[in-house]
């Protein structure tokens, strides 16, 4: 009826005269499609402040570097030439002949090493794990063989202590520690200015860029690896995290203990039950599996196509290389590389330079307990601070014995090294048993964080083989096959509640995050020989 209208006209008539004219609202801007992406600046600021403050760090100190590819950019050309449909690199577009495998064929089609540059059927490969290549492709698509490797780097290295970042929080948001977003973020700076990460990040080349990219693949796998809540992303990761650093292949215990025994207290009895009866835990273990299988089967397959073996990935082959004596001698992994492996981690010195008060490193690196202090905080909880002044005390000694007896001159790379006194090595041994019966003690007490044991084991497992590997790293700062552990080391004091404003280990981290300075400062490598950089 018409009365039964008159509102509704009412209304229409109402929201016409306030409506404005068509004409007056043309031009005028909506900021409503705005809305969603301040909410998501304002929801992830802490995030976005972690890596931008990150990036430009890490850019200002890598200096001049940023704004060229660096002399050893391995992946770029390994990326470069799949895209020319082919894995073996030109001779004649290799920018140099360091670490480079160069292989030719026998009559019976066996890979044998090169002896000649100029070897007519030579056929040159990069011989590194080749997952960065991979990430690189689209880049490289593009600027094809002059893609810039070292700010592509510096970019994964703020992204890898972002995603360090990210990992904190989770185990935050899982109650494994109780911490703020300001706690996770002062950790994520002492892994990226703290360590040997920091010098590795600011220069490109390829040893050091691997480093770079697997600590980022390894927050991105333990993140999804807790309590195997992302099996499948976790097993891409795991697998992507292997082919960048091959040691990282290791890594995949902590998401089968995840699995298999998580539980603090009662690891013994779940790891009893589960191989008598493996069925119900097999779901995400396969889901795992089928996340690592691509890329596990890429790298098998260019293994073999390249070298004949589906595990060589051509370090065998490496040309007119200074370890091919060892390689054929003693092979890629051996208790003879032990010693000077355990004296490049742990026994070198810096030493002043000559006629000079400068202080400078061996290009065999410095020891860990130089460069990483705060080890001393690793196995101890922040409630037993005596422990941890104990532990410093240890390293300490262990760095007054090797100076005292048979340190290496600082700044030459005479071999060999692992030539120590047995006072040294009684005295590194001594440390290293002082450190597991910390360790033991906090696994075994009752109020241990839940991921304490999953991360020291996963840090062994990780740590060991390396230390049987023919190469101790040369030319290095520090010990820089170790930069593929330091996440877990870091994890071990973050899970220790240990609070870094307080004086111990405020002294510790700025020992530490001092020392890093220095060797992003101080750092000379192939790029700066090369080019005649100061």
């Amino acid at each position: 009826s018409e009365g039964d209208r008159a509102p509704s006209l009412l209304q229409a008539n109402a929201a016409a005269i306030a409506a404005p004219p068509a004409s007056a609202s043309q031009g005028k801007i909506s900021w409503d499609f705005a809305a969603p992406a301040f909410h998501w600046i304002n929801l992830h600021r802490v995030e976005l402040g972690v890596f931008a403050i990150s990036f430009f760090v890490l850019a200002g100190f890598s200096a001049m570097r940023f704004t060229r590819q660096s002399e050893a950019p391995h992946f770029v050309y390994q990326a470069k030439a799949w895209l020319e449909g082919h894995q073996d690199i030109a001779r004649s577009a290799l920018p140099g002949e360091e670490d480079w495998a160069c292989v030719h064929y026998d009559p019976q089609g066996k890979a044998v090493r090169c002896t000649s540059a100029t070897q007519q059927s030579g056929k040159w490969y990069s011989s590194f794990p080749a997952f960065p290549s991979l990430v690189m492709l689209p880049f490289v698509a593009v600027y094809g063989y002059q893609f810039n490797d070292t700010s592509f780097g510096v970019f994964i290295g703020a992204l890898g202590i972002l995603l360090f970042y990210r990992l904190l929080r989770r185990l935050s948001r899982d109650a494994e520690v109780k911490s703020s977003p300001m706690r996770d973020a002062t950790f994520a700076a002492l892994l990226g200015f703290g360590t040997l990460y920091f010098y590795a990040a600011i220069r490109g080349e390829v040893w050091f860029s691997a480093e770079v990219m697997g600590v980022a693949l390894t927050a991105l796998y333990l993140t999804a690896a807790l309590g195997a809540r992302l099996p499948l992303l976790a097993g891409i990761a795991w697998s992507a995290a292997t082919l960048t650093r091959t040691p990282l292949l290791f890594t995949g215990l902590f998401f089968l203990l995840e699995v298999i025994a998580p539980t603090h207290g009662h690891r013994r009895d779940a790891l009893r039950s589960f191989l008598k009866n493996p069925a119900p835990k097999l779901r995400p273990l396969v889901r795992f599996a089928l996340g690592a299988m691509p890329l596990a089967l890429l790298a098998a397959a260019s293994n073999f196509t390249r070298f004949g073996s589906f595990g060589e990935f051509g370090h065998s082959y490496l040309f007119n290389n200074r370890v091919n004596v060892d390689i054929d001698t003693y092979g890629l992994f051996s208790f003879h590389y032990l010693a000077r492996n355990l004296d490049a981690a742990f026994l070198l010195l810096p030493s002043l330079t000559d006629g000079t008060t400068r202080l400078a490193y061996s290009p065999w690196g410095l020891s860990l307990f130089i460069t990483l202090p705060v080890l001393a905080l690793a196995f101890v909880p922040a409630s037993a601070p005596r422990r941890a002044l104990a532990a410093a005390g240890v390293m300490l000694g262990v760095l007054i014995l090797s100076g005292l007896f048979g340190q290496l001159p600082g700044g030459t790379s005479a071999e060999p090294i692992g030539s120590r006194s047995a006072l040294v090595w009684a005295g590194l041994f001594g440390a290293f048993l002082f450190f597991a019966m910390l360790a033991r003690k906090q696994l075994m007490a009752v109020d241990s964080p839940r991921l304490f044991a999953p991360v020291l084991a996963t840090l062994l497992v990780c740590l060991l083989p390396g230390l049987f590997y023919q190469n101790s790293g040369y030319a290095q700062f520090g010990f820089r096959f170790s930069i593929d552990y330091t996440p877990y080391i870091i994890l071990l004091v973050f899970l220790g509640k240990w609070d870094l404003r307080r004086a111990f280990p405020l002294a510790l981290s700025a020992i530490s995050v001092a020392v890093g300075v220095w060797g992003a400062v101080a750092f000379r490598g192939l790029t700066e020989y090369l080019r005649g950089w100061p």
